[in-house]
């Protein structure tokens, strides 16, 4: 049986005696009922992974004994989505859920002409990126990003130094399927998916004018959460 894992961003080394979050402790020594002496595991979310001793099982301030460290590798390729906010607060939540359970490395929302403009609840959104990760047992935590206006993208370092760079749109002009256009020996892969109703032709143009290859993520119209979880898994999965 796999040892309960937990997520502490913090620098800890073998040996140190590291006192967990109240929300952590409570959940080891009440719901879980662990004790001294127990064993369980540590990420950070950048790819190191501690094996821990309970201490001392207190409910709010339990302290744990770092026995050993491992590294997970991070990922061969970067896989980076920029997806518009959407109106249904809840859809893009289940959005970012699969992308990080599938193992993209950031995610930057967009305010595109046609978003209708949501609250970015950054801590409850990086709550759910963290849960998607210890439940599919991932060693590294997607990058999430502030809300960029769509023009502020293009001069984003993520969206410069992409390998390849793709716009997922419906308009009907020429697109290939993304799932040809990936080069999986490119190191880096940047898709943009739009709002509700699409981008707008200027915004196409944009996009197309620095570079991005226009791409269809199938045959049938999707809603914008589903493109990003298609597009996701057609970068992610080799």
């Amino acid at each position: 049986m796999s040892l309960p894992i937990f997520f502490y961003p913090e620098p800890a080394s073998v040996n140190e005696l590291v006192q967990l979050p109240e929300e952590t402790s409570k959940h080891i020594v009440q719901v879980l009922r662990m004790d001294a002496g127990e064993h369980l595991q540590l990420a950070d979310g950048k790819g190191n992974q501690h094996l821990v001793i309970i201490a001392e099982p207190h409910k709010k301030k339990c302290i744990v004994k770092v026995l050993s460290t491992t590294t997970v590798p991070a990922p061969a390729r970067k896989i980076s989505i920029a997806i518009s906010l959407l109106k249904n607060a809840s859809r893009f939540e289940w959005f970012m859920e699969k992308a990080t359970e599938i193992g993209v490395s950031a995610i930057i929302p967009l305010i595109c002409d046609r978003t209708e403009k949501q609250h970015f609840k950054k801590e409850r959104f990086e709550n759910i990126l963290v849960s998607a990760m210890m439940q599919s047992q991932q060693g590294w935590l997607p990058v999430l990003h502030q809300p960029l206006q769509y023009e502020q993208l293009f001069r984003m370092e993520d969206t410069i130094l992409a390998k390849q760079k793709f716009i997922a749109h419906c308009e009907e002009n020429r697109k290939e399927s993304l799932r040809s256009a990936v080069d999986f020996h490119q190191s880096s892969q940047l898709i943009l998916i739009g709002p509700e109703g699409d981008f707008t032709p200027l915004e196409i143009k944009l996009a197309l004018d620095h570079h991005f290859t226009p791409v269809t993520l199938g045959d049938t119209r999707l809603r914008a959460e589903t493109a990003g979880v298609v597009a996701a898994t057609l970068l992610c999965i080799h």
